[in-house]
């Protein structure tokens, strides 16, 4: 039962507690968000790191006022159950509950719509622009982990808020990596403490003002005592980067310390420029099993709370485990295969590449643009670089894709872990734009796996091409099981598989609709309709043999799990079109519309895209072709 948080229904009711009260709040917060996640899944770990960043914030902020954007949102639980949703927490990450990220739509405490990271800071600077120039007067708080500041975006923001000297602007830092020693931690909180006092910062400020006034060697005397007090800031403070910004810098200070924090965070409001707090935590505090496993809780489905142990069973192996375990069969013939991720070699099953081949494997940081754009430095030297990555991330990338890589027809392999809906984690990370965006990029080869095995033979097609660039998408979890114990064989660029006849309407599928399209046909065929189904696991270039045989002959249903602008269906039109073919074709897929969080099941189910939906859709399509034809 939660003694405090249950009284607390917006952020101002913290600023009435103790230092007591506080603390047993910051347990209160963890206790709720380990129950609810063990329940619904979600990003525990860095959550229950940022608990005591988040009370400190609000006791000295007054949000929405203030504004407070958390960067990525894998920290912004006890954010949200500080801000009127502890009684809606237990929806979490389900369909039609709270989001697992901030979202505007759902609080006027979330500033930032937040999924993809290193975004923070460069809005926070909009939007204290806006501030100033329309004459308001609030903070702008943005707390940033330690991972989401190695993104380029991050740095971008950071030279831009420091050169024009931000006023009421504070950069926290969620440091869960940086392990201080007791002497040097220490240390560093004292001098950030001294730092922090107003008699200090006057008193620094006045003695400048003197010496410049001493006549002759006031100046000289006041550089020496500058470069001195520089020379000593190099061995004993981190954060001479931030000071060189354009930024006050405090730190690193224990994050875990609400009475510490609410100290600087309260002096960091008072000053006339930009401010970082560095703010040293740990992953998973509080959460024993999280602690001690940071990586696995960083983000998870359902689990037992007592034990941390998954509740998911074991069952045919997942996509990106496939995916790993045939890149590193492949790596052991080829010694010019090497491996690139954007700090997530766990999610993308790269993991068994890093431990059997380390000088092979390159993890750059959530920096995607830069994965690409050296995986191009790679390839002109002649090695064979596979970047896994998640469909969404890569588009951060799209100018690298085009200018570094297909401009010059350089065989990069891009494999697009999670494509297509991913269930919980929402509309920042459904993978359905990539078809669309990748599509239409000359000299790319496309492609999307129909089950396991397919995606072994793919892998090693693509790192036997050498005209250009190779991207592969598959879903998220596991596929029909379909694993061959057979070495991945090659195939023919640009083939599509036909997988059962049909004379009445013929099914184009792509990637895991493959299964659901045949499923779909079983249902057709008890309704009397003969369904053809096609495996079109080559989306550019398209096996134009086998469209032109089927068009010629029945209408078409396209299946895929994009959105339908400019998706596989669009493709399908175009061929078509230049093939000078008539045929009514049916476009099945993602409607144009960002698609919210829920389970894959729920959600297929919403969008049509199970067996069910789509023979009821394409009996309707068949009605409806069956009567303009009597109607000519």
């Amino acid at each position: 039962m939660s003694l405090i948080l249950d009284k607390i229904t917006k952020p101002a009711d913290i600023k009435l507690l103790t230092f007591d009260e506080l603390q047993a709040l910051a347990l209160e917060l963890r206790q709720t968000i380990v129950s609810t996640v063990a329940k619904t899944g979600g990003h525990i770990a860095p959550s229950l790191g940022a608990v005591e960043i988040s009370i400190a914030l609000h006791y000295c902020l007054n949000s929405p006022r203030d504004k407070i954007l958390w960067d990525v949102g894998h920290q912004a639980y006890a954010h949200k159950l500080l801000t009127g949703r502890a009684d809606r927490f237990h929806t979490l990450r389900q369909k039609g509950g709270i989001s697992g990220f901030p979202k505007r739509e759902e609080s006027p405490h979330d500033i930032l719509n937040t999924g993809h990271a290193s975004t923070a800071i460069s809005a926070g600077c909009g939007i204290a622009c806006a501030r100033d120039l329309t004459v308001e007067d609030f903070m702008v708080a943005c707390v940033v982990g330690d991972g989401a500041l190695t993104g380029g975006l991050a740095f971008e923001g950071l030279n831009h808020a420091g050169h024009i000297r931000m006023g009421k602007f504070l950069l926290v830092i969620n440091d869960n990596e940086m392990s201080i020693s007791p002497n040097v931690g220490a240390l560093s909180q004292h001098l950030s403490r001294l730092r922090t006092e107003p008699l200090y910062v006057t008193f620094k400020k006045n003695i400048e003002m003197m010496l410049n006034l001493v006549p002759a060697i006031g100046s000289r005397m006041r550089n020496m005592i500058l470069q001195l007090k520089d020379s000593l800031k190099h061995l004993i403070i981190p954060g001479q980067l931030f000071e060189e910004l354009g930024f006050y810098y405090f730190g690193p200070i224990d994050g875990h310390d609400i009475e510490a924090l609410i100290h600087v965070f309260n002096t960091a409001v008072t000053l006339r420029g930009p401010v970082v707090v560095h703010c040293s935590t740990t992953k998973g505090k509080g959460y024993p099993p999280a602690e001690k496993n940071p990586s696995l809780f960083h983000g998870l489905g359902p689990f037992k709370s007592e034990t941390g142990e998954p509740l998911s069973k074991a069952g045919t192996p997942k996509y990106n485990e496939v995916f790993g375990s045939t890149l590193v069969e492949l790596a052991e013939e080829d010694e010019r295969i090497v491996a690139v991720t954007a700090a997530m070699p766990d999610g993308t099953g790269l993991v068994k590449f890093r431990d059997r081949f380390p000088e092979r494997f390159f993890d750059v940081g959530i920096c995607e643009q830069h994965a690409v754009t050296f995986a191009a430095g790679l390839a002109l030297q002649g090695l064979k670089p596979v970047i896994a990555v998640y469909s969404t991330f890569l588009q951060r990338a799209y100018d690298q894709i085009i200018h570094d890589v297909a401009l010059m027809k350089l065989p990069v392999v891009l494999c697009l872990d999670r494509a297509g809906l991913v269930g919980e984690d929402g509309p920042t990370h459904h993978g359905v734009f990539d078809i669309s965006y990748l599509r239409h990029i000359p000299g790319l080869i496309l492609a999307a796996p129909a089950d396991e095995t397919e995606l072994k033979d793919l892998l090693a097609t693509a790192l036997a091409w050498k005209d250009g660039p190779f991207a592969i998408r598959y879903p998220r979890g596991r596929g029909p099981g379909a694993v061959s114990e057979e070495p991945p064989q090659t195939v023919a660029v640009g083939t599509w598989k036909r997988l059962r006849s049909g004379h009445d309407v013929s099914l184009l599928a792509v990637g895991r609709m493959v299964e659901r399209a045949l499923e779909a046909a079983c249902l057709l065929e008890e309704s009397g309709i003969s369904a053809g189904v096609v495996d079109a696991r080559f989306i550019t270039p398209m096996d134009m043999s086998v469209l032109e045989e089927v068009a010629s002959t029945v209408p078409l249903v396209t299946i895929e799990e994009n959105n339908l602008p400019g998706g596989f269906g669009s493709a399908v039109l175009e061929a078509l079109n230049m093939l000078r073919i008539q045929t009514p074709v049916l476009r099945l897929g993602l409607p144009d519309q960002f698609i919210e969080a829920g389970s894959v099941e729920e959600l297929l189910q919403a969008v049509g895209l199970t067996a069910g939906g789509m023979s009821a859709n394409v009996v309707d399509f068949l009605n409806v072709v069956s009567k303009r034809e009597n109607q000519t």
